[in-house]
């Protein structure tokens, strides 16, 4: 993996070179004090990771020294490891708009992904269908694809362009399996318009929300999808490796049989019986021990969110979103916009294409402006309001079309392709 530590090296001159303009500057949310992000660093990868919040590393370091150090095991009591998932699960349902008790946090976005998929498929034995679309995350499809090969059985996977999806939709159908926001695109499915339909089939609706918790308002009450689920490390800004998440429809939960039937997903884990007894809430979806440490850092990362109303952070995002789009397109003609133009179609992120753009990518990220990119030729940015402002996406903007005009994205050390792109 790159070492941004050398990489960075000229990232130090970007806020002298381009002076902030206070006419410019967005009012809306800008909270970057709390956010650790370095010195000169305009971040446009919270999509991808998010960045460090400050209120984390006290934190962490309180429960490694305070808890684990000085409590030793009692620190499931004492410290209440042991209701931790459920805690921080209903800090993350605010965002999601879901009620507290509705989603459980552990484990990764794969587990969570073969988890609902399982239980929904379960739900409508008698038919024999996932549908998917290609825009979706390739996590999920293999997931979906590893489960129908364990189950045997006749089961397929129907995968169609998102645009086909509506249309694809029928009586035939067990589960529709989404991302709401595509991860190279950003293009935006209808939550509410294809969760009806799905019910109306008589089908389960299955959401993959990586791309759209703390990036844009969410309300799964009112959707009366299914389930949910979506990693933590993006917009939630909870570190790499934090915990997924699952949201179970509160009238479903005793319905939903876990197909993964871990110890403390039990009604009584620590009676230690031999046959499993699924916990009569979402404590159901609970396969192993939690990661106490990350969860902890995730639970303290939710702290930035306080205060803070989603629909302001939508307007904000799109905003940011489309000042970028403005500049980009005038600046650097080469660039062809990926992400859909109406703003209402999209999540928090906006992508354009370029035959160059992995080297170009890496350019940018040396001038101090991190983006990432995704194959075959999709440079991607998210704004994302909590740290970012207008004058940051003016700025970024500006390096951009400078890497482009000085062709220094032909640079050699730029084409040699890292393990994380």
């Amino acid at each position: 993996m790159q070492d941004y530590s050398i990489t960075f090296r000229s990232h130090a001159s970007c806020a002298e070179r381009y002076p902030e303009n206070p006419q410019t500057m967005s009012t809306a949310l800008p909270r970057k004090e709390l956010f650790d992000i370095p010195e000169g660093i305009i971040y446009l990868d919270g999509n991808s990771l998010g960045p460090l919040p400050r209120a984390v590393t006290s934190h962490v370091s309180n429960v490694v020294t305070a808890q684990w150090g000085a409590q030793l095991i009692r620190g499931w009591n004492e410290s209440l490891w042991m209701q931790q998932p459920g805690r921080v699960g209903d800090l993350v349902a605010r965002l999601l708009g879901a009620p507290p008790g509705s989603v459980m946090m552990g484990d990764t976005l794969s587990i969570k992904v073969f988890q609902a998929l399982a239980a929904s498929l379960k739900l409508r034995p008698e038919r024999r269908i996932i549908l998917s679309d290609n825009g979706n995350f390739p996590t999920d499809l293999y997931m979906a694809q590893g489960l129908i090969d364990t189950l045997g059985q006749d089961y397929e996977l129907r995968v169609v362009d998102p645009e086909a999806v509506e249309a694809s939709i029928d009586e035939s159908i067990a589960v529709v399996m989404l991302t709401q926001v595509d991860y190279r695109s950003g293009r935006l499915h209808d939550m509410k318009t294809i969760t009806a339909l799905t019910q109306e089939a008589g089908a389960i609706s299955l959401w993959d929300l990586a791309h759209s918790a703390g990036a844009i308002p969410l309300d799964l009450t009112a959707s009366q999808c299914e389930f949910a689920v979506g990693c933590t490390y993006k917009y939630l800004n909870g570190g790499p490796g934090s915990p997924a998440f699952i949201y179970v429809r509160p009238d479903m939960i005793e319905q939903t049989q876990p197909v993964l039937a871990g110890w403390m997903g039990h009604d009584a884990p620590f009676a230690f019986d031999q046959q499993y007894k699924p916990a009569m809430s979402i404590e159901r979806l609970r396969v192993g021990t939690q990661p106490v440490i990350q969860t902890s850092a995730l639970e303290a990362a939710m702290q930035v969110w306080e205060g803070v109303d989603m629909q302001d952070v939508r307007k904000a995002s799109i905003a940011l979103s489309e000042r970028f789009i403005t500049e980009v397109e005038a600046r650097c003609p080469a660039l062809t916009l990926a992400s859909p133009r109406s703003a209402n179609e999209r999540g928090s992120q906006v992508s354009f294409a370029f035959e160059h753009g992995y080297a170009a990518m890496q350019a940018l990220i040396d001038a101090g402006v991190i983006g990432d990119f995704r194959a075959p030729n999709i440079m991607r940015f998210g704004f994302t309001p909590l740290y970012l402002d207008e004058n940051d996406v003016l700025k970024a903007a500006m390096i951009l079309q400078e890497i482009l005009d000085d062709r220094r994205w032909d640079d050699p050390r730029y084409q040699v392709l890292n393990a994380v792109t």
